[in-house]
Formats: structure tokens, C-alpha cells, sequence
């Protein structure tokens, strides 16, 4: 019994790694560099940020250190279900003020369950505490592991939301077919994407450098980071 369940488990796991390839080759390839990422990270926050009473709470993202975005993270479920996404962190310099320049991330997890189907979702976490903000930055960081994550409040403020909920260290949101609305992330991992930032840098550079303002942000990072820096002052 025990030699069908492990010829069970390795023709499951084939055939997640066949599905996963053909879906992912078949899904249309919509931002190949890290240029196209960031241009796409900029038109996914400012659409998400610009609903009405539906977006990231302003409160919530002047408060925050550091925020999450990758645009078009690849789900896919063939019995055993997986994920996969290339983003960018930014951060608050040391004078909480402005967002510094993008780190590059990449975000893999996989769930356990009857699924089949394929889909991309675009994901935004909003990193609420520095303990947190050094676990985003370290090479590999397990969402709901080192740190408490929460579906995110929608809204233009959170004056109304519960307690529970603005006590997570990590805020997560996805948005699906239009849809947008805070997501209970917890399992995944977020790694460091050395070769994207080495294509944005021009070298080999790490998160914390990045962070840490060791390197000037690169030109093509300028929309997003306007629109964070002005998203965090708007008035309510």
C-alpha cells in the first residue's frame, strides 16, 4: 500500500510540473523585464488606489514601511495548486518620509486540495512593522512564519475597521478580474530576485543595500515611486 501511495504522490507531482509548464506558457507573457514590471506595478497600484471607497486605505499606507507589489502572480491547480510572481519592495527612507527606490522580489508558494484552472492575480502587501520590514528583506521570508498576515481593509480609512485586523504586521490585498479585496496570503515565500536587480542596477546588489540607499534608484522606478510619495500625502 504504502509503494502505491509513493507512485500515488510521484505522478501527482508529474503531472503538477507538466500542467504548470504548459500553463505558464500559455499565459500571455505581459511584462518580460524588470522595466515592464515596474510600469506595470505603477498601473496596478494606481488603479487600485484611484477606486472609490475600494482601494488601500490612505491611513494604511502612510503608516507603512514598506509595501509589496507583483503584478500578475501566476496561480495555477492541477490537485496539488501552486503560485508564482516577480514584484518589487519599496521602502521608507530613515526619514519616514519618502518610499526609496525597488528591491526586487519574487513570491512562490503552493496549496494542498482539489483545483484545477489557472489564473493571475495581482498582489500588494503592506509591511506595518520594522521587524517585518527586515524579514521582507532578507533572502527568504515565509508569509504568516516570522510574521502575522492579514487580509487588508478596503476603503478610503480604517477608522472603522477592527482591531484584529490593523494588528497584523503584513496587510494583503489581490485583485482578480477586476475584482479587488483584502487576501488571507499566509505560506507563501518571498525571495530575493538577485537578477532582476542586477538588470535594474547593473549589478549584483541585495535587497537591504537597495533599501538602505547604497544605489540611486533607477529611471524607470520614477512613476511608481511619484505615485507612492503622493499617495502617502494625499489628504482624506
Amino acid at each position: 500500500m504504502w509503494n502505491c501511495r509513493s507512485s500515488y504522490v510521484r505522478r501527482s507531482a508529474f503531472v503538477l510540473s507538466v500542467t504548470w509548464l504548459l500553463v505558464i506558457g500559455a499565459m500571455p507573457a505581459w511584462a518580460d523585464t524588470a522595466a515592464e514590471r515596474l510600469t506595470e506595478s505603477a498601473t496596478v497600484l494606481k488603479e487600485i488606489m484611484n477606486t472609490p471607497d475600494k482601494g488601500i486605505p490612505d491611513d494604511l499606507l502612510r503608516s507603512a514601511y514598506c509595501v509589496v507589489i507583483v503584478p500578475g502572480v501566476k496561480n495555477v491547480g492541477f490537485v496539488i495548486g501552486g503560485k508564482y510572481g516577480r514584484g518589487f519592495v519599496l521602502c521608507r527612507q530613515d526619514n519616514r518620509a519618502d518610499w526609496g527606490p525597488p528591491a526586487a522580489v519574487r513570491i512562490e508558494g503552493g496549496s494542498v486540495g482539489f483545483q484545477i484552472g489557472a489564473s493571475e492575480t495581482d498582489v500588494v502587501m503592506l509591511v506595518m512593522d520594522k521587524r517585518s520590514m527586515s524579514g521582507i528583506l532578507s533572502s527568504k521570508f515565509t508569509l504568516g512564519g516570522g510574521a502575522a498576515v492579514a487580509a487588508g481593509p478596503v476603503g478610503r480609512s480604517t477608522t472603522a475597521q477592527t482591531d484584529a485586523t490593523l494588528q497584523a504586521k503584513i496587510l494583503s490585498y489581490s485583485r482578480s478580474r477586476g475584482v479587488f479585496a483584502g487576501l488571507a496570503l499566509t505560506g507563501a515565500t518571498l525571495r530575493e530576485d538577485r537578477d532582476e536587480n542586477r538588470e535594474m542596477y547593473g549589478t549584483a546588489v541585495t535587497n537591504k543595500a537597495i533599501v538602505a540607499g547604497r544605489v540611486a534608484a533607477p529611471a524607470v522606478a520614477a512613476d511608481l515611486i511619484a505615485l507612492l510619495n503622493g499617495y502617502s500625502r494625499r489628504e482624506t
